[in-house]
């Protein structure tokens, strides 16, 4: 059997064969003449003069021996729907919006804005865009006007589609508002916009840009809309990435890369086979959506569980009674949420039948080891973590499992994947670092299909962002801090704006996290700096508790609190020891599941967070400046 180690050298060495052989696994309309061109570093391209189309891809060439199979699973525990499609009809509804977006305008090559919710015509939009040739740019549905506004300008769409609301914890968002305002913000003039009406939410918008959907897909209920092939480099989508200021940075994908690449990490990485069931827990907004709800499996043939709901409404079991009723076999979710869940009662999780799931698979941000085994024993399944950034659009660590499969370790998502030639470089020098040796993840040239292209509208802030941040070397930043053992495991350790300064000493506050999550009391924490006059920088630690908070106690809280602290004396050292350790009920996150630690450092600075419209719960917020408060009356 080939080793991983021998596969992945493969892929560095020779990236033309590798990838030239890996192509394979999709149709092409129009065969690939060159596998690679390097003529314009750092800008790569794949597969050149290939016609495909990602659409075909997912859906048309699976409807001769899987037309009734199902292709997606829908389930919204916010409005009590399930709704099933099989390829046929998923291949019916798909023509039926590509022939109502096409009746408004929309053409090869056009911008079409989504703003939706976790709902069917979200993934029936993008694989209609898809279709058509048009490029999809997916804004997180409830995300603020501003924010929806210069994403707007930026893209330039001929067509917004959106619905009349989302619906989040119980909670009704309504869209109307935030693309009334958005539309007035905005400089582009977006001439339609689509509803899609789901008689949630009573406010409506503007009648002159709205286009009502229902009454157009009756129109185009039985028509058919060819495949536009692209050629492999065309555009497939952007989508701007999380905590942008100022002007967005749109990651701009290709067609033929990003199907080839998908194709073949669910094979290596997930072992997804045709007929399988897969469930990622994510939104379509965000990079995983894209990739592991829409794209992916679909195009390996599998079946796709898209959810609405939260992972504890109605209770902590609803993700663990998914698997069973539709025998989930692969799931796939962020730590933050199993940090949720390890709070909830563990009876709930062992009730339900997982005989069907073969592994869980995590990413969005380090996995801590105490959740990783916790959630390792209390389902008894393999748990597999990865990491990889919207700008990767796939993993680029992670555990493979279609060639040999690596042992997890604890703490590292894994290895680097086949055709990314990662490297920990020294910040200051650009040198390689040892075995053991902190330094930043860099990737080598050619970035590997499935990876963004270039900004969009902005190749040269490709250059600049991306391509210039490591001395006297062509590589890859991104910015993430990391250790890589001498079998070639890597260990994350944060964002490079996420160190502090402590007297001199430069310490990751994911470190520190991990001393802290090791305390058989914690359920979460968040660290951060926070600007000392003596230090220049101390570290500030916001738990949150596992079970009953000590609120009630203060003897018993700063008990606890220098219990805590003193772990991280223990593991790190006195240098590292925080400065406070804050209990805390909750910590903001966005609705992507990540810590909002920015936000957290502001208010323990007595600064305002500033304006977060991607966060889950503004109440959040408040309960961290009462903890400050009790903190600075003790």
């Amino acid at each position: 059997m080939t080793s991983y180690r021998d596969f992945h050298r493969r892929s560095i060495e020779n990236p033309e064969a590798f990838w030239g052989a890996e192509a394979q696994r999709i149709d092409w309309q129009t065969p690939f003449e060159l596998v690679l061109d390097r003529s314009n570093p750092p800008f790569a391209r794949w597969f050149i003069g290939g016609r495909t189309n990602l659409c075909h891809n997912a859906v048309d060439r699976h409807l001769a021996e899987r037309a009734q199979q199902n292709a997606l699973v829908y389930v919204s525990t916010e409005t009590g729907i399930e709704r099933r499609y099989t390829y046929a009809e998923l291949h019916a509804e798909i023509n039926r919006m590509a022939a109502v977006m096409r009746s408004l305008g929309v053409k090869r090559g056009d911008v079409v804005l989504l703003y939706l919710p976790m709902i069917p015509e979200a993934l029936f939009a993008m694989l209609a865009c898809a279709r058509l040739g048009a490029i999809h740019s997916v804004v997180f549905g409830g995300f603020a006007a501003p924010n929806l506004a210069t994403r707007i300008d930026d893209a330039k769409p001929v067509l917004i589609v959106t619905a009349d609301a989302g619906a989040r914890g119980g909670k009704v968002i309504d869209y109307a508002p935030l693309i009334d305002e958005a539309l007035a913000r905005a400089t582009h003039k977006t001439p339609r916009v689509l509803l899609i009406d789901r008689q949630l939410a009573p406010e409506r918008l503007n009648a002159r840009y709205l286009v009502a959907y229902e009454p157009l897909r009756e129109q185009f209920f039985n028509a058919h809309v060819p495949c536009e092939w692209l050629e492999s480099n065309e555009p497939s989508y952007v989508l701007y990435t999380s905590g942008t200021t100022g002007k967005p940075k749109g990651v701009q994908r290709d067609v033929g890369g990003y199907a080839v690449a998908l194709a073949a990490s669910m094979e290596h990485i997930f072992q997804g086979k045709p007929g399988d069931t897969m469930f990622t827990a994510s939104d379509v907004g965000w990079v995983v959506g894209h990739s592991y709800i829409v794209y992916a499996p679909l195009i390996a043939g599998l079946t796709t569980v898209m959810y609405e709901g939260t992972p504890i409404r109605p209770d902590g079991g609803i993700w663990w009674r998914l698997v069973e009723q539709h025998k989930i076999n692969l799931m796939f979710t962020a730590p933050t949420a199993l940090r949720v869940l390890k709070k909830q009662d563990p009876a709930l999780l062992k009730k339900a039948d997982l005989s069907s799931l073969r592994a869980l698979f995590l990413a969005g941000e380090p996995l801590d080891e105490p959740t990783a085994a916790w959630i390792a024993d209390a389902l008894g399944k393999p748990v597999i973590d990865n990491y990889w950034q919207t700008e990767t659009g796939w993993p680029m660590l992670a555990i493979p499992r279609g060639v040999e499969t690596l042992p997890t370790k604890l703490g590292s998502p894994g290895v680097p994947s086949a055709g990314f030639n990662l490297t920990l470089r020294n910040e200051l020098t650009g040198e390689a670092c040892a075995p053991g040796e902190k330094g930043v993840l860099t990737l080598g040239y050619p970035l590997p299909p499935g990876c963004m292209s270039t900004v969009w509208g902005d190749p040269s802030r490709f250059v600049s962002t991306y391509w210039s941040s490591i001395p006297n070397q062509q590589a890859y930043s991104t910015f993430d801090w990391g250790v890589q053992d001498e079998d070639g495991y890597v260990t994350i350790l944060g964002r490079t704006d996420d160190v502090i300064n402590v007297a001199g000493h430069r310490l990751g506050t994911r470190e520190i996290e991990e001393a802290l999550s090791s305390h058989a009391a914690v359920a979460e924490v968040a660290v951060v700096g926070v600007t000392d006059a003596v230090k220049g920088q101390v570290a500030m630690a916001f738990v949150v508790l596992r079970g009953a908070q000590p609120d009630a106690d203060p003897s018993e809280r700063a008990r606890l609190e220098a219990e805590l602290a003193t772990t991280v004396d223990r593991q790190l050292g006195s240098i590292a020891r925080p400065a406070r350790v804050v209990v805390v009920s909750m910590l903001p996150k966005t609705r992507s599941g990540k810590l909002l630690r920015r936000a957290i450092a502001a208010l323990a600075e007595g600064r305002e967070p500033g304006d977060l419209p991607t966060i889950e719960d503004p109440a959040a917020l408040q309960l961290v400046r009462e903890a400050l408060g009790e903190v600075g009356k003790a």
